[in-house]
């Protein structure tokens, strides 16, 4: 799930609701991703295995390579 296609929709994706709609994926805070996981559910489909994906790196201090890949 590591591609770099995955990478580049974190980088400039935008979130499509919610507290941080209009906000790039990767510029979600760690928070809000915990609480998806912890209280609520990741969303179905692509948006939830991005948003899981972004959480891993945030998680492993490695969200600073892809926000290079921002336009």
């Amino acid at each position: 799930m590591l591609e770099k296609e995955n990478l580049i929709k974190l980088a400039r994706m935008p979130m499509p609701f919610g507290k941080y709609a209009g906000r790039m994926l990767i510029d979600l805070p760690e928070e809000y991703l915990l609480w998806f996981q912890n209280k609520a559910e990741f969303p179905k489909g692509e948006l939830g295995e991005l948003l899981q994906l972004c959480l891993a790196l945030k998680v492993e201090g490695l969200d600073s390579l892809v926000k290079p890949l921002k336009r």
